[in-house]
C-alpha cells in the first residue's frame, strides 16, 4: 500500500506543473519600437554645448555614454560628463509602451534631486526621438516647465542629440547641442 502511494506523488507533481505553467502569465515580446532602441547600445564619445544666458559665454563639456539593453524591451544610457569643473553621473531609460503608443522613460542624475518622466515619438523619417519632460526652470526660480531631449541618428555612428525648454512666450529655446559618436559597438 505504501509503494502505490508513492507513485502518485511523481503523477501529482507533474499534473500540478502543467497546471500551473497554464496559469502563466504572457509577456509581452519585443515591438518593432523596442528594437529601434538597439540602435543606441554601444559605448560613445560626447561633445556638447550649453548656453546659459544671454551674453554668458557657452559652456562646453566632453563625455561619455554607455548604452546596453535590458533584454529587448529597454535602453539603458549611463552618461558622464564635467560640467562646469563638477563630474555628473546620468542614468536614461528608454522603453516604448505600446498602450501609449509612445516612448516612455526616465532620467536621473548626480547634480539634481528631480526625477524625470518622459514620453516621446520617433517622427516619419525613423531617424529622431523626441521625448519631452517636465522639470525646474532654473532660470525661472525652479518654476516647473516642459523638457525636450531630441536624438537625431546622422548615422549608425553619429547622433545629434538637443535640449530644449518651453519658454515663458510658448516658442522652444534650445539650450543644449552636442553630438555622440559611436566608439565601440554594443553586444
Amino acid at each position: 500500500m505504501k509503494f502505490r502511494s508513492l507513485a502518485v506523488v511523481p503523477v501529482l507533481v507533474m499534473v500540478t506543473s502543467v497546471a500551473q505553467a497554464e496559469d502563466v502569465p504572457q509577456f509581452p515580446g519585443a515591438e518593432q519600437e523596442h528594437q529601434w532602441l538597439q540602435q543606441f547600445v554601444g559605448d560613445w564619445s560626447t561633445h556638447s554645448k550649453m548656453e546659459t544666458g544671454p551674453g554668458v559665454p557657452a559652456m562646453e563639456c566632453k563625455g561619455s555614454i554607455s548604452s546596453r539593453m535590458i533584454g529587448a524591451l529597454w535602453v539603458v544610457n549611463e552618461m558622464k560628463a564635467e560640467v562646469a569643473g563638477t563630474q555628473m553621473v546620468g542614468i536614461q531609460t528608454v522603453g516604448y509602451d505600446p498602450d501609449k503608443k509612445k516612448y516612455v522613460g526616465t532620467w536621473v542624475d548626480s547634480m539634481l534631486n528631480h526625477m524625470w518622466h518622459y514620453a516621446g515619438t520617433v517622427d516619419a523619417t525613423g531617424k529622431i526621438l523626441t521625448l519631452e519632460a517636465e522639470g525646474p526652470n532654473f532660470s525661472a526660480g525652479g518654476k516647473l516647465t516642459k523638457f525636450q531631449d531630441i536624438y537625431e541618428f546622422k548615422s549608425a555612428d553619429e547622433i545629434a542629440v538637443f535640449s530644449k525648454m518651453l519658454g515663458e512666450d510658448g516658442k522652444w529655446i534650445t539650450f543644449m547641442t552636442g553630438t555622440a559618436k559611436r566608439q565601440k559597438p554594443g553586444q
